[in-house]
């Protein structure tokens, strides 16, 4: 178990992958170790959308493209640099040897009859969810594999339910792009850890 650590700490954010297929025996180990991350209440209201096939990735990533065109256009970006960030987009997903859509549903959670506390079992769901998609990245890394956390799913929700036939009670939330790494990022910066962790009470000088 020593080399936890160091597992967290090596892994990065890897955007660029070989065409080489990821193992189906290796992709469900990575799977499978996500469906043991922690959940509230042990709901586990994680599920989730594995496209590996060339045709349903371009499908997806033409869909999130014309949805983040249409919200680039309202954001008065220039049509040429919105088109240029589109078609890097479609590039990006497509170029993929597996995606993952990560999304929740509420169908295990706990049922309140007031709104807030109706709002803060959703978060809790999203919680889990979050910590699905770290123990997936994790594990890809693991096994040599690249991985990449993307939250484009929840900016085009409508678009992903109707390409993928995802049911009304299911939420696309991000999407997990996968492979086997053809760069190499260094470690990016971090806070001071002052500046993160506080130790019994807020102890930060301002």
């Amino acid at each position: 178990m020593s080399n936890v650590i160091e597992n967290i700490k090596q892994r990065r954010s890897i955007r660029k992958y070989s065409s080489t297929r990821v193992p189906r025996e290796i992709l469900d180990e990575i799977l499978e170790a996500a469906q043991w991350a922690p959940s509230a209440h042990n709901a586990q209201p994680c599920r989730f959308i594995i496209l590996t096939e060339k045709n349903s990735k371009k499908e997806l990533a033409i869909a999130m493209a014309r949805a983040r065109t249409e919200d680039l256009i309202r954001d008065n970006v220039p049509l040429e640099l919105s088109q240029r960030i589109t078609k890097a987009s479609v590039q990006r997903f497509t170029s993929a040897p597996v995606l993952v859509i990560a999304c929740i549903t509420m169908a295990e959670m706990a049922k309140y009859p007031d709104e807030q506390r109706q709002k803060n079992e959703r978060d809790l769901a999203i919680q889990s969810l979050g910590a699905a998609v770290e123990t997936m990245l994790l594990a890809a890394h693991s096994k040599g594999l690249g991985a990449c956390w993307f939250c484009a799913p929840i900016f085009c929700k409508d678009a992903v339910r109707k390409v993928l036939r995802i049911p009304e009670d299911v939420e696309p939330q991000a999407l997990v792009a996968m492979g086997y790494p053809t760069e190499k990022p260094s470690a990016p910066l971090r806070k001071p850890f002052q500046d993160i962790f506080h130790f019994d009470y807020w102890s930060r000088k301002l």
